[in-house]
Parts: structure tokens; C-alpha cells; sequence
């Protein structure tokens, strides 16, 4: 008979609020608007941890997301999860069953691969963009998410085309956006990456043709903006269309100089 040191009580009785496991890599595919994505994911699955309690039994973390995992893949993913925040909820329902708390949170890193036309020949670009979906639940057992796209444009410094005859430096630059919001809040990933990559001098796109490289160009000479230009319009846009507290961040890094910029603000 095993001996269950965690429940034993620890030398300093004081609570934990987050105690768990972090990047596990699995499988997860999603059939988001009857179209299946698989993804990769990095997952982090935490509770709480009561004074007396020693630790926590970490297996049964690892239990709950293969429990989701094999429930996807047992129903060919028609109906099981139709989103990355629906499935990070039902982890936590697993561990429910398996394990007390009163506070959990399941957060969910990878990769979505968007395909994009090219601006000018009209070719398909698959472009990627990195997302983070989390999940929390409540002491008052409600549940919360938070949606986080990380992106890649680029900006045009219009100080120096104004005093510069109309030449100026550019560099690329990476915009982040975050919404935390109730957890029956319908918000797509998608949208908040064209939020973000609609705010900056222009989109960068991993194939480009001659004639597209022409095209950005224009559109960058065409469209100058300050990293606080581009945090400002990533907020405005984000609040006409998304229903929760709204988190910008915008870093150019900078081609003329030895430091980067940054801009940052929310809701």
C-alpha cells in the first residue's frame, strides 16, 4: 500500500494559490466551425493548494488532459471540442473527479497557421501566429477565459520621412493582444490577429513575389506609424469588437538604433 505524502501537512502551513505541471507537449485537434485544426500544444494545468495539504498529486493533472485528449479522438473531434477554451474546460471537469480544489486554471500555448493572400500576385501564404487560450476557474466554481494573439508586422517611423525628404527607416515589429472575458464570450482567435495585424504601417507575409515585395513596400511608405500609433488603434479596434478587459503591447524592434521600443496599454 502506497503512502500518500501529499496529504500529509507541511512544516509551513501556508495555502498555494497555483500548484501543477507546465510545458507538456500533446495533441489537441479542435473542430472550430466545422473545420478540424490539430495542434501542438504547450499546456500549463494548476490548483490551489490548501495549508495542510503537504502537495498535490500531479498524475492526476496529467490524467485530465489525456482524458480530454482521448475524448476528442475517440468522437473524431464532431462535436467534442469546438474550441482550445472548450477544451481546457474540460480538463478542469476531468479534475473535478480526480482531485480537490477550489481554484484552477488551464492554459493552453500554440501555434495557429492562418492562410493569407499575397497583397499582389495572389498567391496563398501560410502565415503563423502564436496564440495562448486560458482557462479559470473561480473559487465560486464560475469559469473565466483569457485570449492572448502575439503578431508580426512592421511600422514606418514618420518623424524621420517629415524631416527626411520622405526617406525613413522602418523595422519590424510585434503587436500582442489580450482579452480576458466570460467564459461563454464568443471571441475568435482570428479576429483579434486581424485586429492586431490590421493596426500596423503593414502586414508582413512569409511568401512574397517581386511584384508583392513592391506592394508592402508602398503600403509601409504609404501608411507611417509610431510604435504608440499602433498600440492606439490595436486598443480602439479591440474595444469596438471584443466584450472584456482589453491588454495592448506593441515592441518595434528597431533597425537604427541598439534598443527597442515599446508601447502598452489596456482597458
Amino acid at each position: 500500500m502506497s503512502v500518500e505524502t501529499q496529504e500529509e501537512k507541511p512544516e509551513i502551513m501556508e495555502p498555494l494559490h497555483r500548484v501543477g505541471i507546465t510545458n507538456l507537449r500533446t495533441v489537441a485537434r479542435i473542430n472550430w466551425k466545422g473545420r478540424v485544426y490539430t495542434f501542438l500544444p504547450l499546456f500549463e494545468v494548476t490548483i490551489d493548494v490548501p495549508a495542510e495539504k503537504k502537495g498535490i498529486h500531479m498524475s492526476r493533472l496529467v490524467e485530465s488532459i489525456t482524458e480530454a485528449m482521448s475524448e476528442a479522438v475517440e468522437e473524431e473531434v464532431m462535436g467534442a471540442h469546438r474550441s482550445l477554451e472548450e477544451l481546457g474546460r474540460a480538463v478542469i471537469r476531468r479534475l473535478e473527479g480526480k482531485h480537490p480544489h477550489r481554484h484552477a486554471e488551464v492554459w493552453i500555448r500554440t501555434h495557429l497557421i492562418v492562410p493569407r493572400e499575397t497583397p499582389a500576385s495572389g498567391k496563398v501564404s501560410y502565415e503563423p501566429y502564436d496564440v495562448e487560450v486560458g482557462v479559470i476557474k473561480n473559487g465560486d466554481g464560475s469559469f473565466e477565459k483569457v485570449l492572448h494573439v502575439k503578431v508580426t508586422g512592421n511600422t514606418v517611423c514618420p518623424h524621420a520621412m517629415a524631416n527626411n525628404d520622405g526617406k525613413t527607416h522602418i523595422q519590424r515589429a510585434v503587436g500582442e493582444l489580450e482579452v480576458r472575458t466570460a467564459f461563454d464570450e464568443e471571441i475568435a482567435l482570428e479576429d483579434m490577429i486581424d485586429v492586431v495585424e490590421g493596426s500596423f504601417s503593414h502586414p508582413t507575409y512569409t511568401l512574397l513575389k517581386t511584384v508583392d515585395e513592391n506592394a508592402v513596400v508602398q503600403g509601409m511608405f504609404a501608411n507611417p506609424k509610431f510604435v504608440e500609433d499602433v498600440a492606439r488603434e490595436i486598443l480602439a479596434k479591440a474595444k469596438e469588437r471584443f466584450n472584456g478587459r482589453i491588454h495592448v503591447r506593441v515592441i518595434s524592434n528597431e533597425s537604427i538604433h541598439k534598443h527597442d521600443v515599446i508601447a502598452e496599454t489596456w482597458s
